[in-house]
């Protein structure tokens, strides 16, 4: 039988695998919006206690538990504004507005990431369906899922969650 040491140092094995590596390639942008590198910079790691003091009980349910705000409850559904849309655990940019478009689900859809290495994409077999979840590369967060019915160009729809993100005007 283990102890609790023993359980604690398999359970921390196991989740920092199944993260992946504790370097990750990021693309960063002015605040213009242009993509001015990408380098390695280090994965977002914090424990359950640090990510909900730091977060909202929505945005720590959404982004640390993969739920999902009511369709055209989240602050960006409806939103028009001129940015960058970022992860609320750790200022990645995720998406850049002029690629947003109305989908008419009540969620902030985009056709396109702001570069495709800050997003991470995986297979999600819950609620009895196969899907794509979309999560920040750097520190896990679930941002939404991605669809193949979006406009041109790309015919993707990233169906996100406002919870998951906070936007910066252009420029700003």
């Amino acid at each position: 039988m283990m102890d609790r040491r023993q359980i604690f140092a398999l359970l921390t094995s196991t989740a920092f695998a199944a993260k992946g590596p504790r370097k990750v390639r990021i693309a960063e942008f002015d605040p213009s919006g242009k993509k001015t590198q990408a380098l390695e910079v280090d994965r977002v790691e914090k424990t359950e206690a640090e990510w909900r003091a730091q977060l909202t009980p929505e945005q720590f349910y959404v982004t640390r538990k993969e739920g999902t705000e009511r369709a055209f409850t989240g602050k960006y559904h409806d939103h028009h504004g001129d940015g960058l849309y970022k992860c609320v655990g750790c200022s990645t940019v995720l998406f850049d507005s002029r690629t947003k478009f109305e989908s008419g689900t009540g969620w902030p859809s985009f056709y396109q990431p702001a570069a495709k290495e800050n997003v991470r994409e995986v297979t999600d077999n819950s609620h009895g369906m196969q899907r794509v979840e979309v999560e920040c590369a750097r520190c896990g967060g679930h941002l939404g899922h991605v669809f193949p019915d979006g406009p041109r160009p790309t015919g993707l729809r990233y169906c996100m969650n406002s919870a998951s993100m906070t936007f910066s005007a252009r420029g700003k």
